[in-house]
């Protein structure tokens, strides 16, 4: 019996997991190429042949997603195995279309073949959408936990941007952890805040050798966190699954792959940024929770923001820098920046698009509806220098800074500027501590 012809749709991340979990070492099967979409310059590479296994000695090329149909046709593709996330249903049925006229089947991998079992209790966050929370939300159940005496390894979805071979494994101790990896603006805005809290962040390509590296960590495990990316469901089977709702995009949660997958395996929904959204949003959230995943506890959040210079905002004309996949393919329209600017009374956000160089030119006309703001992208070493030359010409009296991360750490801002903070906050009951004190208890886990 011949094997199948296989392309994986990706971009870095659930692709080669995909790979890993399904595909490597199967007989059954012959994975021609990858392609990439989502990301800037991640095609043109190979998934190298120490990664890739024995049936595959010269690795496996990466290739541009609009090479699709010849792909299919060059190569007698059999399958085309989507794997990348955050896209509204349209766009992956318009994939799916553009395959099966091409003449291959158009396939979803599920949980079954491509969760990885754990050693340790999985607690995992997740979400509907990129920019819903989860960073403060993970951040907010690490404290909880560490304050009970426990041990948490984090290990974050994949960003595998660079040499695939050396990011097979990466943990994140020390910031002098980041600048040996190489790490993008978009990796560090995950890992930093996990190493200056002071538990361990783990990351990479290959999920299952780092599962079993973060389970023997030296600095001891007891619970393993799950800090996952855009809306794609875990790796790893999860013990608890704690997914991040928005309602500043309320019904998304039904219309996005695959974070309605999330929504309908959350054992706890946290509805956050209530402070800020539309009560009307807030209740279609609730409706869909009522209808999709009645089962599910509810916990209201906040993400107030403050900030550690006011003064250069008030009154002043401001450009607004955010966290760039929320505003690319997650399709905020605003950040927490934005919201700094309205509520210390900036005079006007100041537009950045005439101002705009290299790369980042690219991104304002891939994803025209982000609008006055500016996305911190920083996925290679040109993208940042164009992010910091862009700054500097934009006509602005200061500069208020959305990441998760200081920029001024990275680039250099010859402009006054402020930095914006926000953690999360749950508003009565339940809150997460009590529902981690179930799960502590359940595991066994009592210090």
């Amino acid at each position: 019996m011949s094997k199948k012809n296989i392309l994986i749709l990706g971009a870095a991340g659930r692709d080669f997991h995909n790979f890993n979990t399904y595909f490597r070492n199967n007989e059954d099967y012959n994975v021609v190429a990858f392609t990439a979409a989502q990301i800037p310059d991640i095609e043109d590479r190979k998934y190298p042949a120490v990664l890739a296994g024995n049936f595959y000695p010269d690795g496996i090329p990466i290739l541009a997603e609009e090479e699709l149909p010849r792909l299919i046709k060059e190569y007698n593709i059999d399958d085309c195995v989507f794997s990348y996330s955050d896209v509204p249903y349209t766009h992956v049925m318009n994939i799916s279309s553009l395959v099966n006229a091409a003449g291959a089947n158009f396939v979803l991998l599920g949980p079954k073949d491509t969760y990885i079992k754990s050693s340790k209790p999985v607690i995992a966050v997740c979400a509907i959408r990129t920019g819903c929370g989860k960073s403060q939300t993970s951040r907010r159940i690490i404290e909880l936990l560490m304050a009970k005496g426990l041990k948490i390894v984090a290990i974050r979805h994949p960003m595998p941007y660079g040499d695939l071979a050396f990011q097979k494994v990466q943990r994140f101790a020390a910031l002098k952890d980041l600048e040996k990896n190489n790490c993008t603006i978009e990796e560090m805005e995950e890992y930093e805040p996990h190493i200056i809290r002071g538990n361990v962040i783990y990351a990479g390509v290959d999920y299952e050798a780092i599962l079993r590296a973060a389970e023997d960590d030296p600095d001891g495990c007891d619970i393993i966190l799950w800090d996952g990316g855009n809306n794609d469901f875990p790796f790893y089977k999860p013990d608890l699954t704690v997914i991040v709702a928005d309602p500043h995009r309320p019904g998304h949660e039904l219309n996005y792959y695959p974070g309605e997958v999330n929504f309908r395996i959350a054992d706890i929904i946290v509805i956050n940024k209530i402070d800020t959204a539309p009560p009307e949003g807030v209740q279609i959230v609730r409706e869909n929770i009522e209808a999709i995943n009645p089962n599910a506890i509810v916990i209201d959040a906040a993400s107030p923001i403050k900030v550690n210079h006011p003064e250069i905002i008030r009154g002043k004309k401001v450009l607004v820098v955010e966290d760039g996949p929320t505003l690319t393919h997650g399709e905020m329209k605003l950040g927490a920046g934005t919201i700094a600017a309205k509520k210390y009374g900036a005079k006007e956000i100041v537009d950045p698009r005439p101002f705009v160089v290299g790369k980042l030119a690219e991104t304002f006309y891939i994803y025209p509806n982000i609008g006055k703001l500016l996305p911190a992208m920083g996925y290679g070493e040109q993208q940042i220098k164009d992010l910091e030359a862009t700054i500097d010409k934009t006509e602005c009296d200061s500069v208020i800074i959305g990441t998760p991360i200081d920029l001024n750490r990275i680039i250099k801002i010859n402009k006054p500027n402020a930095r914006v903070y926000y953690n999360l906050q749950e508003i009565g009951d339940p809150n997460l501590e009590q529902v981690l004190d179930d799960f502590i208890k359940k595991h066994n886990l009592l210090i």
